[in-house]
């Protein structure tokens, strides 16, 4: 019989000093690092364990690989005026993502619309904390992601990698109840099966699918072999992720390759070249409620909307409907009161890192 996980639960100050840190030692500067720890401690206090701090090794790995470039600044390569290309430059995701949504914001506040284009970033991780930007300026936004150099999962009928996870995310600004839609297009991100690897919640069932065509929830279908405390590779395993919702969540990966990787042309998920590193692609849309006369309506029948639907009698009373954005918000509170729950293998791999790095642990 299994024992049951043993859970760290880390105050967050604490562990985002930790990350923060980890990133200083590794030769970031303070400005950076404290984005990097910020944006992957909230990605956990969101409750998408899959894009926080169980990212932290591979990020100092691929640092020190030259994979990702530290203090980057994200370049205009196209300039429209209501549209803009923007080339990352290899930097951190972190760093180089906040700049073009900033870009699309400001040019949607001038314009009314706004897209922009970015490539060549490092990884962005959680989509929705780019939405929550263009919420607090009182904008919709759209976001399209792709991973150029990252064959992760299989199309609808097939058995082989084609796609990565290539989240999408939408955000709605209704005041005092903003609505934000993440998630990937994957049944699982790749991030969810990094922490079912390193001891974290298991994977539902199907989530993977192994060359023959059985399906798995077992990490070592997509890593291959690894040691409990240490890297985790997808080139090692002969499997693959499996698209949700069937043809569905197919083609909406296969979509997010169009609008993210090749319309960037910062290059789509495969062939694969084995130039060793990845990079994401996203396409921003950014609409103004202002400058399109609607304002008063929209957030008028949006509210009385969404108070609808939360309305709805639930299947189970105890679990009432939620609105996009509303688990993240609870996940959140709940967090942010009794600390940032880690797994025993997760916990282990940061402070290896640390440790590595001459970084105290904190107590």
């Amino acid at each position: 019989m299994k024992l049951p996980m043993h859970m760290h639960h880390i105050p967050v100050d604490a562990l985002t000093g930790l990350v923060r840190d980890v990133f200083l030692a590794a030769g970031c500067d303070g400005a950076e690092s404290n984005r990097i720890a910020t944006h992957l401690v909230g990605a956990n206090l969101s409750g998408h364990d899959s894009h926080g701090v169980v990212r932290v090794p591979r990020y100092v790995e691929w640092l020190e690989a030259g994979y990702v470039v530290k203090g980057q600044t994200a370049e205009v390569v196209t300039d429209g005026g209501a549209f803009a290309l923007v080339d990352g430059k290899w930097g951190f995701g972190q760093t180089v993502a906040p700049q073009a949504v900033a870009l699309g914001i400001a040019r949607a506040q001038q314009h009314g619309v706004s897209v922009t284009a970015l490539r060549n970033a490092g990884h962005i991780g959680r989509v929705g904390d780019y939405a929550e930007q263009a919420i607090a300026a009182g904008l919709i936004s759209m976001h399209f992601v792709n991973v150029a150099g990252s064959v992760l999962v299989a199309p609808f009928g097939g058995v082989e990698r084609r796609f990565s996870t290539n989240p999408i995310a939408i955000g709605v600004p209704l005041p005092g109840r903003p609505l934000v839609l993440d998630f990937a297009t994957s049944l699982v991100a790749e991030g969810k099966v990094l922490v079912a690897s390193s001891g974290g919640k298991k994977l539902p069932e199907g989530a993977l699918i192994e060359p023959d065509g059985q399906l798995s929830t077992d990490p070592h279908t997509l890593y291959g072999a690894y040691d409990a405390v240490g890297p985790r590779n997808p080139a090692n395993g002969q499997g693959a992720i499996r698209a949700f919702g069937e043809h569905k969540g197919s083609g909406l990966a296969f979509m997010c390759e169009m609008l993210a990787g090749c319309l960037t042309a910062g290059g789509t998920s495969g062939p694969v070249s084995g130039r060793g590193r990845i990079a994401n692609g996203m396409l921003s849309v950014f609409l103004s409620p202002r400058h399109f006369g609607t304002q008063a309506e929209f957030e008028r029948m949006g509210l009385a909307y969404a108070d609808w639907i939360a309305a709805c009698r639930p299947a189970d009373p105890a679990a009432p409907v939620l609105l996009p954005g509303e688990p993240e918000q609870q996940r959140r509170a709940e967090r942010t009161a009794g600390g940032v729950p880690l797994p025993d293998e997760t916990w282990s791999n940061i402070l290896a890192t640390a440790t590595r790095l001459g970084v105290k642990s904190p107590p």
